[in-house]
């Protein structure tokens, strides 16, 4: 039976992919509508120059959130009150605020240290460099707005308010989505490339991001004006757990830094390939093992706080369960329907077959490591809930030496393929990492029940993927006659997915796979109630 605290983990956790699912999807179509509308040398060259700063603001935004603002927040509103703890949030998000500033202008001013470090390969293509050291000055203060925003999301999930968090990053989207039809006009007739009206667009859209959060934090009382005190000790003390984890995401990113300098020595459409198959594996990732990792902070940081190591086991072997029952058949799902899933989400436009193609094999090898790093995204929590952002950077380490070795090896044959394999290689590594560590700091974590519940979510799975196949082969050879209009390949998409759900939940449920079990009777119940009613 279900416990207190695991129904309430899985209801804000649901409340999060909720929102994070919402904005995944946009996040597909914004994809979309790019890959349709821009030549894939400017779409090169701007994901290129996003995800610079997006880099940078998994480090200084969404990790200082987790790893040093949650954290002492908690311990400080559990044992000061919240007066206290609304004072540290004003000065820690003032202390930020400047930190995040001088990066940006660091990065505006050294733009071209910056492209030399993730893409040196485009150096011997002047245009296309010079264009890229051009975004990324447009697209750097991004960082500012993005830090803000994880940083006042941070302090809503410490009151326990997850909706505004969770719905307010499709914001961006709805900016990418429309800037074709706005900015692009406007910016052809000041003389703008496609570039710089993209790296606009971002900026427009972390604007809105920062200003929808406003109204929730004030309905928790914690709208407050940023205070500068660098000489607080209490914003002193989450500063210095930032500082490991600084290292340790910073040996993160260095993969980041990495891959694009593989990609940016190939044909190309190489960035593009591996970008847009990130996006895809990033919507269960975000969906559910993110929203399950943010849901499980706060309670994990609670029950440290209070001295129950016990209980945070007990919320990790929740969090996994759950975090496995979704990366699992995702990842079956998105390598078996890979192609149909590109062809259906950018195959119009300007995005050729040969796109579609090569974005599908990305896809496959990427989609093997849903697992991994949606896990590794649910243990880290654990670690930060402890105050200890020292350990995890050990496990960083042995991603980095991963991947860098996978993707060397193996990409004179593979190409872009070699950099999305290595990627799944380098979080299998940090997973087996991560839980040694943190079996070795804790003791026995009781992951039975975890790798039971695994194990026949797998077989599920396996046996949908079949069905899925099946599904696919024979729309391919009853559709072929209707043409290749998106509708067309949308609705043979939806069937498949369809045929896949169905036989997952059957085949589950013959399994007696604990989540399937609680969704059915969860149903069954409602349907009583309302046949009452």
């Amino acid at each position: 039976m279900a416990t207190a605290a695991s129904t309430g983990l899985a209801r804000r956790a649901g409340l999060i992919a909720t929102g994070t699912l919402a904005s995944r999807l946009l996040g597909a179509v914004r994809d979309a509508v790019i890959a349709a509308t821009f030549p894939l040398l400017v779409t090169d060259v701007f994901w290129l120059a996003f995800v610079i700063p997006n880099s940078l603001r998994v480090i200084l935004a969404e990790g200082a959130m987790s790893g040093a603002f949650v954290p002492t927040f908690t311990d400080v509103d559990e044992k000061e009150g919240p007066e206290a703890a609304a004072r540290f949030a004003a000065r820690f998000a003032g202390t930020m605020l400047v930190i995040l500033t001088l990066v940006a202008l660091t990065g505006v001013l050294f733009a071209q240290v910056w492209v030399l470090a993730f893409a040196s390969g485009y150096e011997s293509r002047p245009d296309v460099y010079a264009d890229t050291i051009r975004t990324t000055r447009i697209v750097f203060p991004y960082i500012v707005l993005m830090g803000i925003a994880a940083l006042m999301t941070g302090a809503l999930q410490a009151r326990r308010s997850f909706a505004a968090g969770a719905f307010a990053p499709a914001l961006l989207n709805v900016a990418f989505v429309a800037a074709p039809f706005t900015l692009l006009p406007l910016g052809n007739r000041l003389g703008w490339s496609g570039t710089a009206v993209l790296g606009v667009t971002a900026l427009v859209g972390g604007t809105l991001h920062v200003f929808a959060l406003i109204p929730a934090l004030r309905r928790v009382g914690l709208a407050v004006r940023p205070t500068v005190a660098f000489s607080d000790p209490t914003v002193r003390r989450a500063l210095l757990l930032l500082v490991p984890l600084l290292a340790g995401l910073g040996v993160y990113q260095l993969n980041v830094a990495i891959s694009r300098q593989f990609l940016s020595n190939l044909p190309d459409g190489s960035m593009s390939y591996l970008y847009y198959a990130q996006r895809l594996v990033e919507i269960p990732q975000g969906m559910f093992a993110l929203a399950v990792g943010s849901a499980a902070l706060p309670s994990v940081a609670t029950t440290m706080a209070r001295g129950d190591a016990e209980g945070s086991k007990r919320i990790l072997r929740d969090a996994l369960r759950l975090t496995l029952f979704v990366a699992i058949p995702s990842s079956v799902t998105l390598g078996v329907l890979a192609t149909p899933i590109v062809s259906a989400l950018f195959g119009h436009g300007r995005f050729t077959d040969a796109a579609v193609h090569e974005t599908a094999l990305s896809l496959v090898f990427q989609s093997l490591g849903i697992a991994a790093v949606s896990s590794v995204r649910t243990i880290v929590p654990m670690f930060h809930g402890m105050k200890d952002t020292r350990t995890p950077v050990l496990a960083s380490a042995t991603n980095l030496i991963a991947f860098a070795t996978t993707a060397y090896l193996l990409v004179g044959r593979m190409g872009h393929c070699a950099v999305a394999l290595a990627l799944t290689v380098a979080s299998a590594t940090q997973l087996v990492m991560l839980l040694a560590l943190l079996r070795h700091r804790t003791g026995r974590l009781g992951l039975r029940d975890v790798f039971a519940s695994a194990g026949k979510t797998l077989v599920a799975s396996i046996v949908a993927g079949l069905a899925m196949h099946a599904a696919v082969r024979f729309g391919q050879a009853t559709l072929g006659g209707l043409g290749t209009s998106a509708i067309v390949k949308l609705l043979a998409l939806a069937a498949y997915g369809v045929v896949g759900v169905g036989t997952f939940l059957v085949v589950a449920r013959m399994l007696r796979v604990a989540e399937v079990t609680s969704i059915v009777d969860g149903i069954r119940r409602k349907l009583r109630g309302g046949s009452v009613a």
